[in-house]
């Protein structure tokens, strides 16, 4: 009887898990945290580039709400004052600065950004530097990506990225304290058919920060990679800003994914995950079981390039067995 119980309870228990893994929306630890530890936040001075739309903009509104003091940047100017004016009314007007940034236009550029940063506020300089700008050209294979996607997705994705880190972190290590977030992806993590160069920027970030928390973590710089998947960044005019999708795609909202990585970030995590299935389960598997998660993206990869060529479902179960009709 005592065996039946156990049997019982053990089978209660992996049902249980199961059950909460195909819900998920983030991978296990993260959603752990549950809450944002506001307390981190409140009065600190959050930078955030790629802020004039997208996730950007939404993390933006939402760190407001939580009292930080924001520094948003983009190219576009007039989306940030956009961006700005939205911003008011969650946050005194002083509480926002708008700071143009093109993380292409060389180092001097960049240094003065930071200068510029690290003046606002009285001088408090920058607590937590979001690097969420990124480039992304439309999927195509591997071999038919063009000299100038290359560079140009470089240039923004990791040398601009890393540019800006370097110039920042001296700041940071003065004070003792500083928190790199960094937007990378579930291309960051797994093989993305159709998305080669994109894929191996995000994996070059993951590399350098990774690299650059072992070597600054025992003096006070903390750094979170954050690797989202399929995400929902439709406008307010029904427009999306992430590309065409398919009517049967689930993402995960860009509201729900800003929440998400304010969480990860105020609990001071290293690497988190968020994504709806099927591809939180495909990231699990290649970290897990790379043999089996390797030889699904196998499977997977020629469906998924002939899928994204006309404009279809890419995040599908169906891609797996063949039957994706790119509608």
């Amino acid at each position: 009887m005592l065996t039946l119980l156990l049997i019982t309870l053990t089978f209660a228990s992996i049902l249980t898990i199961l059950v909460k893994f195909a819900t998920a929306d983030g991978d296990f630890t993260l959603l752990s945290k549950r809450k944002v530890k506001r307390e981190e936040i409140e009065d600190k001075v959050v930078w955030i580039t790629g802020a004039s739309r997208g996730i950007g903009e939404i993390l933006a509104k939402q760190l407001a709400s939580l009292g930080a003091k924001l520094i948003i940047s983009a190219r576009n100017e007039a989306e940030l004052e956009r961006v700005k004016s939205q911003l008011i009314g969650k946050h005194a007007p002083d509480g926002v600065m708008v700071l143009p940034l093109d993380l292409t236009s060389g180092e001097d550029s960049l240094s003065e950004a930071v200068q510029k940063a690290e003046s606002f506020f009285s001088g408090a300089g920058v607590d937590y530097m979001i690097h969420n700008a990124a480039y992304e050209r439309p999927k195509t294979s591997a071999l038919e990506v063009t000299e100038e996607g290359l560079k140009a997705t470089f240039n923004v994705n990791v040398l601009g990225t890393i540019s800006l880190t370097r110039l920042l972190a001296p700041s940071m290590l003065r004070r003792g304290k500083g928190h790199f977030v960094v937007m990378s992806s579930a291309a960051g993590k797994t093989p993305a058919p159709g998305q080669a160069v994109y894929s191996a920027s995000k994996y070059a970030l993951n590399g350098y920060f990774h690299t650059l928390r072992s070597e600054l973590s025992q003096k006070g710089i903390k750094v979170t990679i954050v690797c989202p998947g399929p995400i929902d960044t439709t406008n307010g005019s029904g427009a999306s800003t992430s590309g065409q999708r398919g009517s049967s795609e689930k993402h995960v909202s860009s509201e729900r994914c800003a929440e998400l990585i304010i969480i990860a970030a105020t609990h001071g995590l290293k690497e988190v995950w968020i994504s709806d299935q099927p591809v939180l389960a495909v990231m699990y598997l290649v970290q897990y079981m790379p043999t089996i998660g390797y030889w699904l993206m196998d499977k997977v990869g020629k469906n998924r390039v002939e899928a994204a060529a006309k404009k279809g479902n890419t995040y599908s179960y169906s891609l797996l067995f063949g039957t994706k009709k790119a509608t």
